[in-house]
């Protein structure tokens, strides 16, 4: 059976990629830092209608179009991207592989009957990516580099066994040359690839190394050119089907974990980690009961998960007995081998393991960590995050002391910008002992917070004669004092 193959050519895939989530009315390109300069990376038709082209300076380009829009590319993003473009052209065929960083290959030998021929089958895939809002380029032929060159330099289909009639009047760039190949087949006259077929061999060969030829070679069908498939995703799933029905939970930890140290081997060998763990207990009467175990941190060490499965097993119905055990991680991550050193801690296993057996009770969400934040406003100086999702930060360190308790202004009646000698606070009467400051905060002006509409606050450290040790501040354009924190 002749091989037909079928090149997918996406010109303006980041800039549809990023328009499909924002869309954005005229002009618009997303930049990349090439060479310690910003270049123009992927354009809409708008900027290229100003005849703005992929490389072009960033600040040249804004000078032709002062209306140009733009933000910055993101290049692993784009390519996770073609990923699932990949995955989801697999509808069409089993074997599709990548093509550069824009560009999908499909093998389709012996199933564009399957959509009504091989004009349908262009054309089935030209709506569906039309339906996305992404703009694409095909071309079909009996090898890889004549459907590439139709799908950059022309369109539609090569009939079977006619490829140099379909691609002879396309450029020589058409070719996959190099720049300097493409120079000088130029500069002989050479415009087409016919007309380099036309040329003798020989002079080819001796004016020009030999990947011209092989190039030529690889369109026309003369000389195999591979097409790898994607590989398919690692699946991380052991089962053990038992001769006789189990029921005791000492007899399902030990099937599980025989499971687990063969699952984790696989994690390891792919350099990942289980963040999401499940267990499936198959009973004698084809009921099956599961145990779920999500994790805080990715694992692949058998010796600390199998613990934190116990409480699962015990609350599990066996029936009449359990005749299968199977355990899936359905939830990875990349977990790299590190090399430990004195000047690099080991990570605290225990904290972990205590947070995840907390949170498959009460849910890891609902156990949140502060983080510090680059901020001087107090209220701004840390977040709250999800410990599961979170790694321990170094401690922010202010230049001034805080309090270790932070609470919302609470009004006090005093006058002056000194702290009053006597306040009353939270129905107790109070005597300044000793007060120290003030230090000066000054509101972001980037920020919007009603509460800092008022001004500068002028921060004061309050000790009393009854052993508070209050955080205090005063707003000199409205004068008024105000309680914010306690000292320890």
């Amino acid at each position: 059976m002749q091989k037909r193959v079928v090149s997918l050519w996406f010109p303006r895939l980041a800039s549809d990629r990023f328009l499909r989530a924002r869309p954005i009315d005229g002009p618009f390109a997303l930049t990349h830092r090439q060479n310690n300069t910003e270049r123009l990376y992927c354009l809409n038709t708008e900027a290229l209608a100003q005849g703005l082209t992929p490389g072009m300076g960033f600040a040249d380009a804004r000078a032709f179009c002062p209306d140009l829009q733009s933000h910055p590319a993101d290049l692993t993003a784009d390519a996770m991207f073609l990923q699932v473009l990949a995955r989801w052209a697999k509808r069409f065929c089993p074997w599709v592989g990548l093509d550069g960083h824009d560009g999908l290959l499909l093998d389709v030998t012996g199933s564009t009957h399957l959509f009504g021929g091989e004009i349908a089958l262009l054309g089935d895939i030209h709506m569906r990516l039309a339906k996305a809002q992404l703009t694409v380029s095909s071309g079909l032929a009996d090898t890889r580099g004549a459907a590439w060159a139709l799908a950059h330099f022309g369109k539609g289909v090569a009939e079977r066994g006619q490829t140099l009639s379909a691609i002879g009047d396309l450029p020589v760039a058409a070719l996959r040359l190099s720049e300097k190949a493409n120079v000088g087949l130029q500069r002989l006259g050479v415009r087409n690839i016919a007309d380099l077929v036309a040329l003798p061999r020989a002079t080819v060969t001796r004016r020009f190394d030999a990947e011209v030829i092989m190039r030529l070679d690889q369109v026309l069908g003369d000389l195999p050119e591979s097409l790898s498939p994607l590989p398919e995703a690692p699946r991380y799933q052991v089962r053990m089907s038992l001769p006789e029905p189990i029921g005791l939970a000492a007899d399902v930890m030990a099937g599980t974990e025989r499971l687990l140290t063969a699952l984790c081997q696989r994690l390891k060998e792919n350099e990942t980690g289980a963040r999401v763990l499940q267990l499936t207990l198959r009973r004698v009467d084809q009921g099956q009961q599961q145990v779920e175990l999500r994790l805080a941190r990715p694992m692949r060490d058998a010796a600390r998960i199998l613990p934190l499965f116990e409480r699962g097993v015990d609350e599990i119905d066996s029936g009449f007995g359990i005749d299968q055990l199977r355990l899936v991680a359905t939830q990875v991550e990349d977990l790299p081998i590190q090399q430990m050193t004195h000047s690099r801690a080991a990570p605290d296993d225990q904290l972990d393991d205590l947070i995840t057996r907390i949170g498959n009770r009460i849910g890891l969400e609902n156990i949140q960590r502060f983080l510090p934040a680059d901020s001087h406003i107090p209220e701004r100086s840390y977040v709250i995050s999800p410990a599961a999702w979170s790694t321990p930060s170094n401690t922010w360190m202010p230049v001034r002391q805080r309090p270790l308790k932070l609470f919302p202004p609470e009004v006090v009646a005093g006058q002056g910008p000194r702290p009053p000698r006597r306040l009353r606070w939270r129905r107790m009467s109070l005597t300044t002992a000793l007060a120290t400051g003030p230090e000066r905060i000054a509101p972001e002006w980037w920020m919007t917070d009603e509460s800092w509409h008022s001004g500068i606050r002028d921060y004061w450290r309050v000790y009393t004669q009854q052993g508070r040790r209050l955080w205090m501040f005063y707003t000199p354009q409205n004068p008024a004092w105000f309680v914010q924190g306690e000292f320890a």
